[in-house]
């Protein structure tokens, strides 16, 4: 009964966004200097998978369900490539970060919130100045996601892997429910997705 709700606030929430903000918070020296080296890294963007196969099914399969709102298949299938490649670089489930982006954002590229987050990833400008650099530029896709999965990343580290807490924190909602579970029902209701070989088991 409680993912049916959450799939109708969903749909409800489908032309809206749920727009982040994160707080700042100080960070050690150390830490400071591995997240500013995490998004500095200029690394091809070539998203990794185990075979060629599942490499084209995961794109072929993200494309078709992400059609209707990126209805340009080059810019879709560039979208794709980088949170797989971003995700995967920082750890982290690529599906799970395309529906933190379905609720962040709706995949408005230029989205901004009331409280100033930006991108896809709906970033908080003070992340440029604590671990970036002058020149970088929250609503470059690559940048986005670079720092919004970096970020992520940081919170569940944090918070010891529970995401349900990570999820708060990205948002500026730690201990409410609501934003982590409407991202955890938008990953497992729109973008579950494993290769064939496991899925067939």
């Amino acid at each position: 009964m409680r993912l049916r709700f959450l799939c109708i606030l969903l749909a409800f929430w489908a032309g809206q966004t749920w727009a982040g903000a994160q707080q700042y918070e100080p960070l050690a020296a150390s830490v400071q200097a591995a997240l500013h080296a995490a998004v500095s890294d200029q690394a091809s963007p070539e998203p990794r998978f185990d075979t060629i196969e599942e490499k084209i099914d995961w794109l072929a399969e993200m494309s078709q369900r992400l059609e209707k709102r990126m209805p340009d298949r080059r810019a879709r299938h560039e979208f794709l490539r980088a949170v797989h490649y971003e995700a995967r670089r920082a750890g982290l489930d690529p599906q799970l970060v395309l529906g933190l982006i379905q609720v962040e954002s709706g995949f408005r590229k230029h989205a901004v919130s009331s409280v100033g987050a930006r991108g896809y990833m709906q970033v908080m400008p003070f992340w440029v100045k604590l671990i970036g650099k002058p020149d970088h530029n929250l609503f470059h896709l690559r940048s986005n996601l670079r720092f919004g999965c970096t970020i992520l990343r940081h919170y569940l580290d944090i918070e010891k892997g529970d995401l349900f807490r990570a999820l708060g924190r990205y948002n500026g909602s730690l201990g409410r429910p609501e934003y982590p579970d409407m991202v955890r029902a938008s990953w497992e209701k729109q973008w579950a997705w494993a290769p064939r070989q496991l899925a067939a088991r």
